[in-house]
């Protein structure tokens, strides 16, 4: 069993210029990336990486690739497996296991809005069916339906469940399931790492780690090591990037958009995602600018984000 704490990377997935295949290449370079920037992990099939868009066969190849990649660089793969059919989760949590990762990433079910005893067995039915570590994702915005702390309490029970993404944006929440349980707790939102780091979380999920791996291990590093002031400085050099990324379209839009602006990914999206407005280009230009990471004169070998 491992311990989660530091910052995870939630992997984009790099599409080919039309968007029918997986750039593998890409897929590569970017945990070497993720590697040199000090990262504790990394989460390949989750929100940012477009997971609802790929096939079961891409799926597969995504994590298979993911490990291949980062186990021999030191990273953790934390492969997203969740679905909102508990049978198809529980597949995709054994092919994880199978594949080599170190644990799997378990999204409360979508769309058809379980109770709250409907979620403890989805969970714990997952966790039985094999000797593999559970991040649970508490994301009621995207999911519509929340995992309460009372129910996050009892899964805390099962030897499996060790760690959960807490997406809710919600400090009562997050201070509540540190007071009932010692389930180690990641924030899910890239602006709130230091505030829910307060209350008790060892990290974060990470979206805009993309970007600057290096910033947010550092924040992470910081939090670890009780210290206040540079902690509070990192995480001030990080907010404008991580709201803006974060607020401007829905993610991973806008994230796309960046890492093609910085020549990192063509910005391939699939659909229904398309590509961000000319007018969010241009701030997310600005935004990347005023972080220090592109020169205001710099023209991008990439577009902004393909439409395929």
């Amino acid at each position: 069993m491992i311990s989660f704490s530091g910052a995870y990377t939630a992997l984009a997935t790099p599409f080919t210029d039309d968007g029918h295949a997986i750039d593998l290449e890409r897929l590569a370079w970017a945990i070497r990336f993720q590697a040199e920037g000090g990262v504790r992990g990394v989460v390949p099939c989750g929100t940012t990486g477009e997971a609802p868009t790929l096939t079961e066969a891409e799926h597969e190849t995504v994590v298979e690739a993911t490990v291949e990649a980062a186990r021999p660089l030191g990273l953790q793969v934390i492969a997203g497996a969740g679905s909102n059919s508990t049978a198809h989760a529980i597949h995709l949590h054994r092919l994880a296991a199978r594949l080599g990762a170190h644990g799997s990433l378990q999204v409360t079910p979508y769309y058809n809005k379980p109770s709250a005893e409907g979620l403890y067995r989805h969970f714990m039915a997952i966790a039985d069916s094999a000797d593999l570590p559970i991040m649970l994702y508490n994301i009621p915005a995207r999911a519509g339906v929340t995992l309460l702390p009372e129910t996050v309490e009892r899964l805390s029970r099962h030897p499996n469940i060790v760690a959960i993404k807490e997406a809710t944006g919600s400090m009562d929440s997050a201070s509540e399931i540190r007071r009932r349980c010692r389930i180690a707790i990641l924030s899910g939102d890239d602006s709130l790492t230091a505030s829910f780091a307060a209350v008790g979380a060892t990290g974060v999920v990470s979206v805009i780690a993309n970007i600057v791996p290096d910033r947010v291990a550092q924040l992470c590093r910081e939090i670890a090591a009780g210290d206040l002031e540079a902690m509070r400085r990192s995480h001030e050099s990080l907010f404008t990037l991580a709201r803006g990324l974060l607020s401007l379209d829905v993610n991973p839009v806008p994230l796309k958009c960046a890492l093609a602006l910085l020549g990192r990914d063509r910005g391939t999206l699939r659909l229904p995602l398309c590509a961000i407005s000319e007018s969010g280009r241009a701030t997310v230009q600005r935004l990347l600018v005023e972080a220090g990471l592109l020169n205001a004169a710099t023209v991008p070998v990439h577009g902004a984000g393909s439409r395929s």
